[in-house]
């Protein structure tokens, strides 16, 4: 007996599965057709279909319109997606709604593209447990907590020594420049006004004598000691007109100031000793300041700018034995956080950031600026930073919000286009989580939620989720569990 078997796989027929279970549809519906001129229906046909979100980068969450993964990082956006003008962010949010997650993220992606993150000057600790976990160095400062020479000019005297001709000229001559920088800024923290014109010319050429005469690194203490001995060259610039008394009347209080420094003023002892730990220039950085109380104003503003001094003469020299060919070329992701105390901690800071928000894309770093509001760019003392710092956002390759107040959209629509709805979802996130039990916590509603803006163009909307390997790192309430 012939048994025969169906060839092929059982399909439907045009109504559906007919049968128990199957289906069928007995009658097909008919759609409603529309007819109209192409200035009507310009939007639907042709069938548009609007761009996916970007894959460049590293993945920061999920878009809130679409679900689809979103990367973004300021680094891979310039230099390989070619999506932005500058390797630069800015970010802007209420406290508590995850920026600094959000930059973390960021670095912690790059750190596994190989670009290091650097962090000159961490004040509430942030940062310090991400960049241990990545095996980088926390160098610890503060009273009787490590101590900066700033005097020490670090990699930059190594790299100096490998270097010939003008590169070698050229790095001798910024360590000089960063060195009296230095100091000078450290006097105009303790006397809030800076050094006179003759002043910052004897310390000039006392640190050349310096670098001449003395064998190893020195400290403050051989600068104020050949100050005191007045060799014919300092005198000479001193313009002391061949009078001792003279040239103690005239560097009377600069003694007096580095003396302040020297262990007996308002700065301590930080500045008074070799320094406690070298920075490294080949893993990410965190300069650990949150030892320093909040009160203490000119001991924080000093800390910064010693920081960042010391931090950027090491790119510094990194940089140019990169471009003698003795090194690999190193990118870095330079992490400023809480950036409205960085800018009032003291003068020369706006300058400091303006130039590196300039300078960026020559010097191989991509740059992180965090704040709360746009009010707190126009909050410092003088006209002059204010139009500055509110540079920031508007030369940043891109910005992106978080939960913000509504009385901020007109400071930030000046600086960033944003559609209305846009405006209203940045709004939104700021509201402040519903009425609960007091034991059961409740996020706000904008917690993990931002919007990436970018020029004109539409802002692309997400939230970030953490890993169970970020959640430690992440935590920044540790002091109230």
């Amino acid at each position: 007996m012939a048994t025969s078997f169906a060839k092929g796989p059982r399909r439907p027929g045009p109504r559906g599965w007919r049968g128990t279970g199957g289906g069928a549809m007995p009658l097909l519906p008919t759609h409603p057709e529309w007819r109209g001129t192409t200035v009507q229906v310009c939007g639907l046909w042709p069938y548009g279909a609007g761009s996916g979100t970007p894959m460049t980068g590293v993945p920061l969450g999920r878009s809130l319109l679409t679900g689809a993964t979103v990367c973004a990082d300021p680094i891979s956006w310039f230099m390989r997606a070619k999506l932005i003008s500058n390797p630069s962010l800015f970010v802007l949010g209420q406290p508590g709604l995850g920026k600094s997650t959000v930059v973390r993220r960021m670095a912690l992606g790059l750190a596994g593209y190989g670009v290091h993150p650097l962090v000159f000057g961490d004040l509430k600790p942030d940062y310090v447990a991400l960049v241990r976990a990545l095996g980088g160095q926390v160098i610890t400062l503060g009273s009787g907590r490590g101590y900066l020479n700033v005097l020490d000019p670090g990699e930059a005297s190594a790299a100096a020594a490998r270097l010939t001709g003008s590169a070698r000229r050229a790095l001798l001559a910024d360590m000089h420049s960063r060195k009296l920088h230095m100091v000078s800024g450290l006097i105009t923290i303790l006397r809030r006004t800076p050094p006179t014109e003759r002043e910052e010319t004897i310390l000039s050429k006392a640190l050349r004598l310096l670098d001449e005469r003395h064998h190893g690194v020195p400290v403050l203490g051989d600068l104020l000691r050949i100050v005191k001995e007045a060799p014919d060259e300092l005198r000479a610039v001193a313009l002391d007109r061949g009078s001792m008394d003279r040239y103690r009347d005239i560097t009377e209080l600069l003694e007096t100031s580095l003396n302040s420094l020297l262990g007996e003023g308002r700065l301590g002892e930080t500045y008074a000793h070799p320094t406690s730990e070298p920075m490294r220039k080949d893993a990410p950085v965190c300069f650990d300041i949150s030892g320093i109380d909040d009160s203490e104003v000119q001991m924080q503003a000093a800390a910064l700018l010693s920081c960042w001094s010391y931090g950027f003469g090491a790119v510094a020299a990194a940089q140019a034995l990169t471009n003698a060919g003795l090194e690999p070329q190193r990118h870095y992701f330079l992490i400023l956080d809480e950036l409205w105390r960085v800018l009032r901690a003291g003068e020369g800071l706006v300058d400091r950031v303006d130039a590196v928000t300039r300078l960026n894309r020559e010097r191989g770093i991509g740059t992180a600026m965090i704040t709360h509001t746009m009010r707190d760019l126009l909050a410092l003392p003088t006209a002059q930073d204010q139009l500055k710092a509110s540079g920031f956002v508007e030369r940043s390759g891109m910005v992106i919000c978080g939960g913000l107040p509504r009385d901020e959209m007109p400071r930030l629509t000046s600086a960033v286009d944003m559609t209305q709805a846009e405006q209203n979802m940045i709004t939104s996130w700021s509201t402040p989580p519903s009425w609960g039990s007091t034991n059961e916590k409740k996020d706000p509603p904008g917690l993990g939620n931002f919007l990436i803006k970018v020029g004109s163009r539409p802002g692309i909307p997400l939230h970030v989720d953490l890993t169970s390997a970020e959640l430690d790192i992440n935590n920044t309430n540790r002091r109230w569990q």
